[in-house]
């Protein structure tokens, strides 16, 4: 972990502060923090935690991992990685099966040029080969992107075609 620099932090949360138009006080409310307190900060004068920090890219509405980079807690590298991540998982335009199998391809492509992988992504996985070879696996079986058999999309016949539905 690098080392704190939090003359740098406490610049740039006055600057950032000044630009929403907030006063000091004004932002430690919003924040749930105390005036004097936020104020040392500013001044350089003490080393917030990440729950502080946390709260106070809240009430400024800019990104909390900005600030840990800026406090030394976050390398830049691994906030790039982080919203990264976020980005792919909040894309409303893919499923879930999807980001998992973008996330994995992205994990590989790091682990390729020799950087660390964020430890909770799951099973290990070995390229796009791997993607490709997943989702014709899934095809083949006919699970579909929640996992679920055939039973899912309702009944089918021997041959693997859709069954007529039932007459009622």
């Amino acid at each position: 972990m690098a080392s704190l620099n939090v003359g740098n932090l406490g610049e740039y949360l006055r600057e950032q502060r000044r630009t929403a138009q907030l006063s000091l006080r004004q932002l430690a409310d919003a924040a749930g923090v105390s005036n004097p307190y936020l104020s040392q900060i500013e001044r350089g004068l003490r080393k917030p935690s990440a729950e502080v920090l946390q709260q106070v890219a809240k009430a400024l509405r800019i990104s909390a991992e900005t600030l840990y980079v800026r406090a030394g807690i976050l390398d830049e590298r691994e906030r790039e990685e982080l919203e990264t991540r976020a980005v792919i998982l909040a894309d409303p335009s893919i499923n879930e099966r999807q980001k998992s199998v973008l996330l994995q391809i992205y994990d590989s492509f790091r682990r390729e040029n020799g950087f660390d992988v964020a430890p909770d992504t799951g099973a290990e996985f070995h390229g796009a080969a791997d993607a490709e070879s997943r989702i014709g696996a899934d095809a083949e079986s006919g699970t579909d992107a929640d996992g679920a058999g055939p039973d899912a999309r309702g009944p089918r016949t021997a041959g693997g075609s859709d069954a007529d539905p039932p007459a009622n």
